[in-house]
């Protein structure tokens, strides 16, 4: 299982979809974060550093595609109302 790499979702570096990382949620690579969660943070008012100081390791790097990924799932209706 060493060798394990989650699934890339779509053409994105930092966000996977895997049913191996939290039951195929978007999350973002070398974490077990959610995108979702991500969000959550940041809308919180959480810097990366902030988020990386509580839950571990987080590539600030991410934070585009993170915001990106939201946008086009917002915006294709993929959001329950």
């Amino acid at each position: 299982m060493a060798d394990w790499e989650p699934a890339a979702y779509r053409d994105y570096k930092w966000i996977v979809r895997d049913p191996e990382l939290l039951g195929g949620k978007l999350a973002v690579r070398g974490t077990r974060l959610s995108v979702a969660f991500v969000l959550a943070c940041l809308g919180e008012g959480m810097s990366a550093e902030e988020i990386a100081q509580t839950y571990g390791p987080f590539p600030r790097e991410a934070i585009p595609e993170i915001m990106k990924v939201a946008a086009e799932l917002l915006d294709s209706g993929h959001v329950a109302a």
